[in-house]
């Protein structure tokens, strides 16, 4: 099928040559250090402007933290890539070490200087934000205006950033620590927890029961560190909080992802109504699997035999095509990361888990990292991240305050990718059996974001609740866990995963709180706008572009309004959204019948 044959590994020498050892990357790191040094003395000496006309220093400052935003990203991106490709590199783990101190020193100078933009008076204020310097970038100033009067004291906030990487960080990479070392007992064979977890979709039964009863009983052995790990998590979060007279444990992920509680509400509302048909394929998928009820390990199990694999160059050349239907941008733009070595997807030893995209603003490129082994599985995933890629690439042109999108929308552009090479590998299926299996695959997507990331969502915000009465028992967390699945899921399963909570790090990121919600968010947004495209063909992907150059410089409830002329906080929008992928239930129910 294919012609051409592209490489299986990245280009990073591209960027600094001679890898974690490049004399490039190390004199690179000396001049941030020397740009963060001077922005602190810029920012300790500069005073609020009186009037519109004493702006000069004003400008200079915000050019300088963009300069030293896209040099720490640039350096940041180079520096995953290094860990990923060599899980062994420990000068790349070194060199980390050294970034997460530069990034702490210059958030330190950026609160600060976000505190100065308090004390400027509100008229002053406007007239600023209306002069021809500032117009483009007045969203991102007064984002950061409004976020730092919300804050504490200068001083405070700086002891709370300082306390935090000992405390609050030091308990997230605790979390990590005790799992690199678990391991989970299998065919006389010691599994790492990753490994372990990919026997979830095996296809003998008693496999999967087998590792299940193993897996919570490993999770549940080491219960009393993660217990306490999450409470002092969530006792650290809503001291700060407190301190902030901040009462809405939702407060600082709603203002992360720009998003209000009226739009979360109407999106969780939309899906709790529209659960049935979720529900019955999960009622005939264990008809098919010979079962009464499926239980939580039953949930990823294939429900048809297909062992085909598609070469690395042939998932590229399927991918091409598709883009190629929706627009010539996004297909160009793939055509370039696959040739130009952007991608590293090569099969061997000693790579991280999972998969990323990462960017290098100041070389207006990304690259992408996953581990390709053939699966159709692998063809979305490749699909996705190039969606992450297309999105960067869309705000090349655009100002570097207007570039940090949330991870709600960060979500959009990956998902619209996935889903157009998703939805014609069901369409080009070659046999039944295939195009069940594709099917299955892109309906599991959905009842991981509606029911899965669900339970998750219910369980953390309840448990934050608890948490406010003082530290939650492990007993007591189990039992929130499995109610919040058992509502989730309807009651559909017949056994339930108790110990989620402590097997899930999303729970234990300390970078994003309530790292759930902005999935279910980004999927279902991004329905939306497949819809459109597919009702409009070709010509949409300028509206797209468009849509996407504008996801960090306004509200999403703005965004989708400016763009599809919708109302977010109302419940149509999001409706009609969930009724497109029950599209799938239903062919699903109909070939199974």
């Amino acid at each position: 099928m294919s012609t051409n044959t592209y490489s299986l590994t990245w280009d990073l020498d591209v960027f600094f040559k001679g890898g974690s050892e490049s004399p490039a990357f190390a004199s690179y790191i000396k001049e941030i250090t020397n740009l963060v040094e001077r922005i602190e003395r810029q920012v300790s000496l500069f005073s609020a402007p009186k009037s519109s006309d004493e702006v000069e220093e004003l400008a200079d400052i915000i050019s300088n933290i963009e300069v030293i935003g896209k040099k720490l990203s640039q350096a940041g991106g180079f520096v995953s890539c290094l860990q990923a490709q060599n899980m062994a590199d420990q000068k790349a783990n070194l060199l980390r070490g050294a970034l997460t101190q530069l990034y702490a020193t210059f958030s330190t100078s950026l609160t600060k200087f976000h505190s100065q933009l308090t004390k400027i008076e509100d008229s002053v204020w406007k007239d600023i934000l209306e002069t021809n310097e500032f117009k483009e970038i007045s969203f991102a100033l007064n984002e950061r205006r409004q976020s730092a009067s919300e804050l504490l004291s200068v001083e405070q906030e700086a002891l709370i950033t300082a306390l935090s990487v000992d405390g609050y960080h030091g308990w997230g990479q605790m979390y990590d620590t005790v799992v690199g070392k678990m391991q989970i007992e299998h065919d006389d064979k010691l599994l790492s927890v990753g490994q372990a977890s990919n026997l979830f979709s095996s296809k003998e039964r008693n496999v999967r029961k087998e590792i299940f009863e193993k897996w919570e009983e490993t999770w549940g052995e080491e219960s009393d560190y993660f217990a306490k790990i999450l409470n002092h998590l969530a006792g650290f979060r809503l001291s700060v909080y407190g301190q902030r007279g901040w009462n809405n444990v939702l407060k600082e992920p709603l203002s992360i992802n720009r998003m209000s509680q009226q739009t979360l509400d109407s999106m969780w509302g939309a899906i709790i109504d529209n659960k049935a048909p979720f529900v019955e394929y999960l009622e005939r998928k264990a008809k098919l699997l010979g079962v009464e009820k499926l239980s939580w390990y039953d949930l990823d199990a294939p429900v048809a035999d297909i062992d085909s694999t598609v070469s690395y160059s042939e998932g590229a050349e399927f991918i091409l095509d598709q883009f190629g239907k929706f627009g010539d941008e996004l297909t160009s733009f793939t055509k370039m990361a696959f040739e130009d070595s952007w991608i590293e997807a090569e099969d061997r030893a000693g790579k991280r888990p999972g998969g990323f995209c990462t960017g290098f603003p100041e070389s207006s490129q990304s690259r992408i990292f996953m581990t390709y082994s053939g699966t159709p599985s692998n063809v979305s995933t490749l699909a996705h991240e190039l969606g992450h890629a297309f999105h960067s690439f869309a705000m090349k042109d655009v100002h570097t305050l207007n570039k940090y999108y949330a991870m709600n929308v960060a979500e959009t552009a990956s998902t619209f990718a996935e889903m157009i090479v998703a939805d014609a590998a069901v369409k080009n299926a070659s046999s039944d059996q295939e195009r069940l299996a594709l099917l299955e695959d892109k309906i599991q997507r959905s009842v991981a974001f509606y029911m899965n990331i669900h339970a998750r969502f219910l369980f953390e915000t309840r448990f934050y609740e608890e948490r406010k009465n003082g530290v939650v028992s492990k007993n007591k967390i189990n039992e929130l866990m499995e109610e919040a699945q058992k509502e989730a899921y309807c009651g559909s399963l017949e056994e339930y995963h108790p110990h989620f909570w402590a097997s899930k790090l999303h729970f234990y990121i300390t970078g994003v709180p309530f790292y759930n919600f902005p999935y279910t968010f980004g999927y279902l947004f991004s329905l939306g706008i497949y819809a459109n495209a597919l009702e409009e063909g070709k010509s949409y992907e300028q509206k797209y572009i468009a849509l996407l150059k504008d996801t960090a410089s306004m509200t999403v409830e703005e965004l989708a309004q400016k763009h599809l002329g919708v109302d977010l906080t109302k419940r149509d929008f999001w409706e009609k959204a969930v009724k497109l992928s029950l599209k799938d239930v239903e062919e699903f129910l109909s070939i199974t019948e």
